[in-house]
């Protein structure tokens, strides 16, 4: 009786541990890879080639800041791309909804100004 019990506790440690292993092994993929291959056209601005200046860091630094603190955004519209150069903005990415893409066209005008404000946002599938 005891052995009985003993190996129904092994085989039931194993089966947890085989499904706990399955589950951690499956991934979803990213949702922005096209984007994020569109976006390393040369001609277009990245991030990474922004100039070092001060001012178009500290700008960038303003609305990404504006951005993250506000908690009704997703984190889609968290993680848009701020690019500055020569103090005009481009933002860059998915966001949830059009309200949310006016929202963070909107911060990002309220820092810079309006003129000087340029969106390549877009609204992600939802999935």
């Amino acid at each position: 009786m005891r052995r009985t019990v003993l190996l129904a506790l092994i085989l039931l440690c194993n089966l947890s541990w085989v499904s706990a292993q399955q589950d951690t092994n499956q991934q979803s993929p990213p949702d922005n890879t096209r984007i994020n291959n569109r976006d390393r056209n040369q001609n277009e601005p990245t991030a990474d080639q922004q100039k070092e200046n001060s001012s178009d860091r500290e700008l960038a630094r303003q609305i990404r800041r504006a951005l993250v603190e506000d908690k009704a955004l997703s984190s889609k519209a968290h993680n848009v791309k701020v690019i500055a150069q020569n103090g005009t903005i481009t933002l860059k990415g998915p966001v949830a909804s059009d309200q949310e893409k006016q929202a963070v066209e909107a911060k990002a005008a309220q820092v810079a100004g309006p003129d000087k404000v340029t969106s390549e946002l877009q609204v992600a599938a939802n999935h």
